[in-house]
């Protein structure tokens, strides 16, 4: 087995990992919100973008889900895909990659603290927020997620210099 081909494997079951953490945060709160001290909610992502939808906060409802559920779902898959020899044309695998390690690093965690801050801001001296074990696990996912994210590229790049260099095939 050649070096590259054990990156590639350690990868696979990094990306692995990271999907079983995210599918976990997803589900497990994040956060509870006790209102004058006696009523309580717990939420995790799903409940609370359900409740976001519930409650017609449409516009918030389509950007957290896009950002927070969707688009690393497809950066995962889209990950695996590249990790598997021979995915995609050269070119086309150049460009997709790129466009998921440019763009894809603004997903997921950036739009979670926005959601997180709006809440707080909301909600001011009414209520209090109790942080949970959700909000760690989904935070090391997207974390794993954007290392295993920046070594994919490191690995295809050097896979296509020793390819044009003539070094292998």
């Amino acid at each position: 087995m050649t070096k590259a081909l054990l990156s590639a494997q350690a990868l696979r079951w990094l990306l692995l990992l990271s999907s079983i953490l995210l599918v976990a945060g997803f589900f497990i709160p994040m956060l509870t919100l006790t209102k004058l001290l006696v009523i309580s909610h717990s939420f995790s992502i799903v409940t609370g973008v359900w409740q976001l939808l519930q409650e017609g906060h449409f516009f918030l409802f389509v950007l957290v889900s896009a950002f927070s559920i969707v688009l690393p779902i497809m950066k995962i898959v889209l990950l695996f895909n590249l990790l598997h020899p021979g995915s995609a044309a050269p070119g086309r695998r150049k460009k997709l990659l790129h466009l998921m390690h440019e763009y894809g690093r603004w997903a997921m965690l950036d739009v979670m603290v926005v959601a997180v801050l709006i809440v707080t801001v909301k909600l001011g001296a009414l209520a209090s927020i109790e942080i949970h074990p959700g909000l760690y696990i989904f935070g090391t996912a997207v974390l794993l997620i954007m290392f295993a994210t920046q070594q994919v590229v490191s690995l295809l790049a050097t896979e296509n210099s020793t390819t044009k260099d003539g070094l292998s095939h």
